[in-house]
């Protein structure tokens, strides 16, 4: 199994979960974040004043999947959250040991 964690602009995230969803994902977990890459923030003027913002505000996606969709899944959410212009973010994909479905004790793939 692996465990997919995304980054992405938050416009993007129902038009990502949409495409995840014709894909065959099942279930995702979602986080709102802030951070910094490339970007490393930006300045913004408020009430006349300026001033800089160091974090941008992102989604954070993580999905556990099988080994042999963990590469498509990659592909879907990369095509679906690029707009081109620098924050688009970043996916990480990791080996995941075990999963254990709580409510019915399913483990391994059967518990995703």
């Amino acid at each position: 199994m692996k465990l997919i964690i995304a980054t992405i602009k938050p416009f993007k995230l129902e038009e990502v979960r949409e495409a995840l969803t014709e894909a065959g994902v099942r279930g995702l977990m979602v986080t709102e974040i802030k951070g910094f890459g490339a970007q490393s923030g930006h300045t913004e003027i408020y009430r006349g004043a300026e001033y800089v913002v160091n974090f941008v505000p992102k989604v954070k996606l993580e999905l556990v999947v099988a080994d042999n969709v963990a590469d498509q899944l990659v592909e879907v959410i990369s095509k679906t959250a690029q707009t081109g212009k620098i924050g688009d973010g970043k996916i990480f994909v990791l080996d995941v040991e075990q999963a254990v479905r709580v409510r019915t004790g399913e483990t391994g793939e059967d518990a995703i």
